[in-house]
């Protein structure tokens, strides 16, 4: 505006001079010829004047914007909303069907420990064992005891087999009246007490018999035997340890059977039933998907996370341990959802992008959140609407602001 002004005002002054001179040269008495000579040279002053100013007028810098570059050949893909199955992910860990801590069921020390963690076992093998010196003590007193019990049986029945004999002598005498009933009645007292205490006898070997036993059970907890063939998973004790009553010592493993013990919330346990068929996902083996099938749900929920514990068994496989973290699908019908092939994300550190291309055809970087891949396709959660256009396969190209042609 002030460069607009600047002009009016030159040229103003220029158009005043050239009438205001003219008339001084005429007071001044200067000829014709020399007032049109002198007209013109003012004209030329004028238009000098006018082409300077333009001149610094276009000499100031301006802006032009450059053509976005071309980048041409690329495949485009319209985001479309697809029917896709929907599942309910219940997340668990791996657990054996059959496990079992071998404890201590009396007080004694280590003397050896005959397994490690890995080595696999079979039913009934020793794989500890404990000081025996005082349970051996014990089975040799009921021993001794056993035989003192058998002597007094062989004393009561001895015994018992006299006061018989006499009693019938007797008897035979007093049929005869041969000898009062008071003899008589002694020597009847006589064959009772001597066949009461043959029955003692008879009831103390069997004490001694159960003391026996009790003694020789006692002598067998010194050593810790296998429940089931199996693999050692843990070892909590070492020689000279001092083992104590219900104190873990081992943890033995069925590995042939294991089960996913997954949680399913109290709204969803309706999706699920004994037998049903369920696939199975491990992290720790990629690319591989286990059929198992629900075995077990526990009738209670977890008044903490109101949810409720599904155990489902998975066949035997050598990759399977106890631990590992899975995911099992449930199905629970249909949705809509934005599909995206694998090939059109980019990663960016912990961010997934993609390329979208605009009414302008220039690709933009926009950065999205991605849901359940399903075979080479991905799940677009936010980030993407349907029917954008979105760079295929975008590699290591950058398209940030560049014309995209389509092949």
């Amino acid at each position: 505006m002030n460069k607009i002004i600047n002009f009016q005002e030159t040229h103003a002054a220029a158009k005043a001079a050239q009438h205001d001179i003219p008339n001084g040269v005429e007071a001044q008495g200067f000829s014709p010829a020399k007032r049109l000579l002198f007209k013109r040279a003012l004209a030329l002053v004028a238009m000098l004047a006018v082409m300077l100013f333009f001149a610094a007028c276009s000499s100031e810098p301006r802006t032009v914007s450059a053509a976005p570059e071309t980048v041409r050949d690329v495949q485009l893909l319209t985001a479309q909303r697809a029917t896709v199955p929907d599942w309910l992910e219940a997340v668990g860990t791996l657990q054996a069907a059959q496990t079992s801590q071998l404890a201590s069921q009396i007080m004694g020390n280590v003397v050896e420990m005959r397994v490690k963690e890995g080595d696999r076992v079979k039913r009934g093998e020793v794989l500890a064992v404990l000081e025996d010196a005082q349970p051996q003590a014990g089975v040799q007193r009921a021993r001794a005891a056993e035989n003192a019990a058998q002597q007094e049986i062989a004393a009561g029945d001895s015994d018992n087999t006299l006061a018989e004999a006499t009693f019938k002598r007797y008897q035979d005498l007093y049929n005869k009246k041969s000898v009062s009933p008071q003899e008589f009645d002694e020597i009847k007292a006589r064959r009772q007490a001597a066949a009461a205490r043959s029955q003692l006898a008879r009831a103390g070997l069997a004490q001694a018999q159960a003391a026996l036993a009790q003694a020789q059970t006692t002598l067998g907890y010194t050593r810790v035997r296998a429940p089931f063939d199996g693999v050692v998973t843990e070892k909590r004790a070492d020689p000279g340890t001092l083992a104590s009553p219900g104190m873990p010592l081992l943890v033995v493993e069925d590995q042939r059977r294991f089960r996913l013990e997954a949680s399913v919330d109290e709204g969803d346990i309706h999706l699920i039933q004994l037998g049903q068929a369920v696939p199975v996902a491990l992290d720790s083996v990629p690319g591989k998907q286990f059929s198992g099938h629900v075995a077990q749900i526990l009738p209670a929920a977890d008044p903490a996370s109101r949810s409720f514990v599904v155990k489902i068994e998975l066949p035997a496989d050598a990759r399977l341990r106890s631990g590992l973290f899975g995911r099992a699908h449930i199905p629970r019908g249909h949705r809509q959802a934005i599909l995206l092939p694998r090939s059109a994300v980019l990663d960016r550190g912990q961010l997934q992008g993609i390329y979208v291309v605009g009414q302008d055809r220039v690709a933009t970087l926009r950065y999205i959140t991605l849901g359940k891949a399903q075979d080479e396709q991905v799940e677009v959660l936010s980030g993407l609407q349907g029917g954008e256009r979105v760079v295929a396969a975008p590699g290591d190209r950058e398209m940030v602001g560049k014309r995209v042609e389509s092949n």
